[in-house]
């Protein structure tokens, strides 16, 4: 069992959770996911990446969106309940380097699973630029942990209710044509926005790094759902990745395969928003 020690809603539908897993928290890295439980009715196991530790306090924290019946489920936890099981850590690593100059580039609730990375770029003496998008200024999240490791922060939201009115590649091209190029750039976000940032980064030839950890499914290999070309070849993003170059990844079929659950997920996350309660949500 899994205590949880503190629970913060950040946005109307994502929630920030700090969880006991001292074995989790001593040997995480960057970029790597965890599989939840949240008890043993339903059964259901969700991936979710880790977006900050303490090793010390022997604490993960996670960061969630409620969008179907399981992450409904967790986010109805409160300060003081326990998760059933949790595993961990999985994925590979990001491989972290002294590049020189790297953007990293958050969009929506991926600038959380972006947070560790920015971390580890900065410990390894990068220079490190962040870029953090979203939708509204009350989908902004992380942006006071990042300030506390990037050398530059740049907030955009769409609506130009905070920050700067642009998406998130216009920036990231200023970075790109400037006439010091970064290195590396990161990119973490809704696939559209990864699609994008790609576009932008091979344009000017700068190398880019990828997270598709939105389409695991099982995060174990075994159910095939997070299947994804990557250079003309097939791959499975829990026990491959979740990182990709992003010059080589097939970003149209990713996003075709990720609508492939959207008709169930609204169907659940309209079934709790009306009130029938989640005993009427199937997992």
């Amino acid at each position: 069992m899994h205590r949880i020690l503190e629970k913060k809603q950040l946005s109307a539908e994502v929630y920030e959770m700090v969880v006991e897993a001292p074995l989790i928290a001593r040997a995480r890295k960057a970029g790597q996911f965890i599989i939840v439980q949240i008890d043993t009715d339903w059964g259901e196991r969700i991936p979710l990446t880790i977006a900050d530790a303490d090793s010390a306090a022997g604490t993960i924290t996670i960061v969630f969106q409620s969008v179907g019946a399981t992450t409904h489920r967790l986010a109805a936890k409160n300060t003081g309940d326990s998760l059933e099981n949790i595993l961990g850590p999985l994925g590979n690593p990001t491989d972290i380097e002294k590049y020189g100059s790297v953007v990293c580039v958050g969009g929506g609730i991926g600038t959380a699973p972006l947070f560790p990375i920015v971390q580890a770029l900065k410990t390894a003496g990068n220079r490190v630029a962040v870029i953090i998008g979203a939708r509204t200024k009350d989908l902004v999240i992380f942006e006071d942990r990042m300030r506390r490791y990037a050398d530059e922060l740049t907030v955009v939201t769409d609506d130009g209710s905070y920050g700067k009115k642009a998406l998130v590649t216009e920036p990231l091209r200023e970075y790109c044509s400037a006439e010091k190029k970064p290195d590396m750039t990161v990119a973490i976000g809704p696939p559209v926005m990864m699609k994008f940032c790609e576009k932008t980064t091979v344009e000017f030839g700068v190398p880019i790094l990828v997270s598709l950890n939105t389409i695991m499914i099982d995060g174990t290999g075994m159910c095939g759902g997070c299947r994804v070309t990557v250079g003309g070849e097939t791959k499975f993003v829990c026990v491959d990745g979740p990182e990709f170059d992003g010059h080589k990844v097939d970003f149209e079929n990713m996003m075709l395969r990720m609508r492939a659950f959207r008709e169930k997920e609204d169907e659940d996350h309209h079934k709790c928003h009306i009130g029938l309660g989640l005993e009427n949500v199937q997992p």
